[in-house]
């Protein structure tokens, strides 16, 4: 929230948006709710185009796997991460994440092309 005045630059021809937070601080969890508003539906993103990334300090004690969010959070894709442990699977999901932006991408240009055409 420090560089709200930001968010304009940031969000400006976005197609998709990736939000990290520390699930064991409460306030985060209401900081995402936030972020969902502003970066997602205030620029009619679908909910495919965001992830979630609950991230896990080294040494984390808390059990928050079992997470659950209030809606519309929890129609989103969560991926919960710990690079000490788990740095491959967070890896992976990034990439099925980007790979699904570009598809989306891809397939709206497609579209807009088509639409010229007829």
């Amino acid at each position: 929230c420090r560089f709200e005045t930001c968010w304009p630059a940031l969000m400006k021809d976005s197609h998709g948006v990736v939000i990290v937070f520390n699930p064991e601080l409460p306030g985060h969890l209401k900081e995402i709710e936030t972020w969902y508003s502003c970066f997602v539906q205030q620029q009619r993103l679908l909910d495919s185009q965001c992830l979630l990334i609950a991230h896990h300090k080294p040494g984390s004690v808390g059990h928050t796997e079992d997470l659950s969010l209030a809606y519309p959070l929890n129609k989103l894709k969560l991926v919960h991460s710990n690079l000490e442990e788990d740095a491959e699977d967070v890896r992976m999901e990034f990439i099925k994440y980007f790979r699904s932006i570009i598809t989306f991408i891809n397939e709206s240009r497609e579209k807009e092309e088509m639409s010229i055409i007829s």
